[in-house]
């Protein structure tokens, strides 16, 4: 009888056991990467200009890393910082009659915490941009403190000749000033994450 009770509640632990091992979830997969980017926008006070003067953003953007391939050492699978998407600009002067608007085509990004560089190629224009970079920067607020935002023409980008004249200097991938300038009016979403790892070597 011992035996047989035994061999019951060896049975039934077995059963048991089993039963809890099917019920048990599998492995979760791994999480995907998180895609830095950044989205919105927003009306600007800029200081050196007019009161009357509307000057608006709009920027759609995400990081899509290593794949812009460029020719030279180590640059055959692109950058970490390579992005996508869409920078509107708009400029209304009334006092002309006239308002500038510029579309441009996002090809750097790089995020820290609620900070964003962005770098886009002009590719229409009504004021003669065509093929420029431009250079973007936006601070996602915190707190309730109003977004900002930079943009490379505004107080930077020029460079000193030795006879102490100045021109303008061209931007590089993900260069852009601080976010000096206030968002009056609308808002930029930041989702920042780290730069991705490099991807294992073409064969």
């Amino acid at each position: 009888m011992k035996n047989r009770t035994r061999a019951l509640a060896v049975a039934g632990s077995a059963a048991l056991l089993g039963t809890l091992m099917a019920a048990a979830p599998a492995p979760a997969a791994p999480a995907a990467p998180k895609v830095a980017s950044v989205h919105g926008g927003g009306t600007v006070h800029y200081p050196y200009a007019p009161a009357s003067h509307d000057i608006r953003f709009t920027v759609d953007a995400e990081s899509v890393p290593w794949s812009r391939p460029l020719k030279g050492e180590g640059l055959e699978q692109g950058l970490p910082t390579d992005a996508r998407g869409r920078v509107t600009v708009y400029h209304a002067i009334p006092e002309q009659g006239f308002t500038a608007v510029s579309e441009a085509e996002v090809d750097c990004m790089v995020t820290g915490g609620r900070t964003a560089t962005i770098t886009a190629v002009v590719t229409s224009s009504n004021v003669g941009e065509e093929g420029k970079r431009i250079g973007l920067s936006v601070q996602d607020g915190e707190r309730g403190a109003p977004d900002r935002f930079g943009f490379s023409w505004g107080v930077v980008n020029l460079d000193a000749k030795p006879d102490g004249t100045a021109a303008a200097s061209t931007v590089g991938t993900c260069m852009a000033p601080a976010p000096f300038t206030e968002v009056t009016r609308g808002g930029f979403k930041v989702t920042p994450a780290p730069l991705a790892p490099r991807p294992n070597p073409q064969p």
